[in-house]
This record gives structure tokens, sequence and C-alpha cells, in this order.
């Protein structure tokens, strides 16, 4: 196991787009608060998409223009276009992602766009942010599975996750965007990254669906993944992946990492405290096993 990992919190984006109402400006600035208060040091805050897709964001320009993150804390946002670069400039943010499906029925539904159409967009969104200075992360969405094509092979996220870290990506983010995976799975898709990727440059972004999102990272552990993304409270899913329930709970990753002796530079009870600010302004139960029952002493 490693010393320590570093958590890629998207509870404020991929979080709160899929809820039913559209939470107000001043609880998205709460809740990133509350994320910052608890040691989370990469926090993606919002996306740059219509608001026509995603209207529950659609003050991403209010919300990266009032969060403003301290000494040593990121805040990025989803960019899928040259005028989403341009809102994340002007709202003066220091990294963007970028998104595309590993199956083509998904990337349709998600983007209206075939993948190849969407990496030849990606020309006009990463290498204008990296001549503007800003940093790009990619993600490859439903790696281990796709709500209407069922198995996905492989090999073509990892052609994908290439072509993003050729374009400039320092990290490609893989999603198990319906969370079916499994730890025999996991371990197959990181054996064929690993062959062309350093680990390093991979995340995992892992739903809980059907409760293995945990006994995934463990697997990604072992193999080198020191990067995972998590979702305070477990909110989150995909608006355009029926089934896609929600993300994996920020407080249940760190818990499981700091029991494994795995720091994270997150202060457990604070990031507690974010998953009951989550709660009250979504105005509905989180589904994250720690948010419920709470944290016992990690040293019995």
């Amino acid at each position: 196991m490693p010393d320590r990992v570093s958590v890629y919190e998207v509870a404020a984006r991929d979080g709160l787009q899929n809820e039913r109402a559209t939470v107000p400006l001043r609880s998205k600035l709460r809740l990133i608060d509350a994320l910052v208060r608890a040691g989370l040091a990469r926090i993606e805050i919002t996306s740059f998409v219509s608001p026509k897709w995603i209207p529950q964001l659609a003050d991403a320009d209010e919300v990266a223009q009032h969060a403003k993150a301290p000494a040593g804390v990121t805040f990025s946002a989803l960019c899928p276009n040259a005028k989403g670069l341009a809102r994340a400039r002007a709202a003066g943010l220091g990294e963007i992602a970028v998104f595309v499906s590993a199956s083509e029925t998904h990337n349709r539904k998600n983007v209206n766009k075939t993948i190849a159409e969407t990496l030849h967009a990606f020309d006009d969104t990463i290498g204008p942010a990296l001549a503007a200075g800003l940093r790009v992360r990619g993600y490859v969405s439903t790696v281990w599975g796709c709500p209407y094509e069922g198995d996905v092979d492989p090999r073509r996220a990892l052609e994908i996750a290439q072509k993003l870290l050729d374009a400039g990506c320092y990290q490609v983010s893989l999603g198990d965007t319906i969370g079916v995976g499994t730890p025999t799975q996991t371990a197959r898709i990181l054996q064929l990254m690993s062959r062309e990727i350093p680990a390093e440059r991979i995340a995992m972004h892992m739903h809980d669906t059907r409760g293995t999102a945990l006994a995934n990272v463990v697997v990604g552990l072992q193999m080198g993944i020191r990067t995972f993304d998590a979702s305070v409270g477990g909110m989150g899913g995909c608006p355009y992946a029926p089934g896609a329930a929600g993300n994996l709970a920020t407080e249940d990753l760190v818990y499981m990492l700091h029991g494994m002796g795995v720091q994270t530079g997150i202060d457990l009870d604070q990031l507690v405290e974010a998953g009951k600010v989550a709660e009250s302004i979504v105005g509905r139960p989180l589904p994250g096993k720690v948010h419920q029952a709470g944290v016992r002493s990690l040293k019995a």
C-alpha cells in the first residue's frame, strides 16, 4: 500500500448535476467551503456546459467567480468546448477537465457527438488551455460498461486515454459510470492500461451502484493508482446513463484509506460535516455508508 494518495472531489459538479432540484448559488458555495475546510485540495466546482443540457449548473459562471481557492487548493471545472474554456478563463480558474465516453452510444447521448468528433473538438480546448497556462485533466466514461451497449472493450478506452494524454492532459480519470465493475475486471483493465500509461497519470472514478466501488479501489491501490475521484455523501450520477447511481462516497473512501494507514491530508470528521452540508442543501438522505453510520475510532 502507498503512504499517501490524492482524492479528487467531484460533489459540487458531478454530484449536483444529477439532482432534480436546482441548488441555489449560496448553498453551492457553502458546500465548496465545507469541502475546503475538510482538507480537500482538488475540487471540481462546476461545469461550463449549456444550461439547456445541465440546468442544475446554469450558474457556473457565478460559482466560479465567487468560489476562491485558498493557497494549496485547486478548483477546476468541466469544459466541453471553446466557449466553456473562455468562461473558465474569465472566472480565473487554473484547471479545466474535458470528457469523452469509451462507448459511442453513451457519447452521443452525453454530448451529441461521435467519439471522433469529440476528440477533434478538443483541438479548440486542450491546446488553447495549455497555451493560456491552464492544466487539463481528461475523463473517459463508461470504461467498465455502458448502459446502452453493455460490455466495452477496454482497448477502446486505452486508445482514447492515450489520445487525451498525447493532446496534453496531465491525467486521465477512468470512469465506471454505471457502477458495474468487479475487482477481477478492474485488474484486467488496469493491467492493459499500465502497459502503455504510467500509473501516476491514471485516476479512477468509481460509482458504487452495486456496492463494489471500494473493492475496485483496493485493486487500484495494489496496481499503483494514486488518485481516486469521489463525491461527498455519495451524491451524483450521470443524467445520460440510466441506472448510474451515486458516486463512491468521499467519506467511505477516506475512512477505508485511513484505516489502511494510507494518508490523504483530509480531516475525516470535517469531511463528515461537509456531508451533512451536502445533505441539507439537496434536501434528501444521501447514500454514503460513513455518512449514515458515522465515524468510530480507527485506532480500535
